[in-house]
């Protein structure tokens, strides 16, 4: 009976494991940037679609920036990737990279 209880255990964990290595692979999101707004910190971001934030389309959007400093890292035409998330006052990006 232990045995049986270990090996359910086992696959739980891995299963769980694997689920959220697809969610984190799947948060990311392609783009170039359009516009930056440093006085207001937000970034104009044209990126295809967006499974994480509910977005099925490709679309140009208008974001914050959770850390004002990620804006000195890109320049307008740069490609980055990008996670976000949805917050009362609009979709926030919580973590900005240029592409290589």
């Amino acid at each position: 009976m232990r045995k049986i209880i270990r090996i359910a255990a086992a696959l739980a964990l891995s299963t769980g494991l694997s689920l959220g290595a697809l969610a984190a692979e799947g948060a990311s999101i392609t783009a170039e940037v359009k516009k930056i707004d440093e006085a207001a910190s937000k970034l104009t971001l044209k990126h295809g679609p967006a499974k994480s934030l509910g977005m099925d389309e490709p679309m140009t959007m208008v974001y914050r920036v959770k850390d004002p400093a990620m804006l000195k890292q890109v320049k307008i035409g740069d490609k980055v990737s990008f996670e976000a998330e949805e917050a009362a006052s609009g979709y926030t990006v919580t973590r900005l990279q240029k592409a290589k």
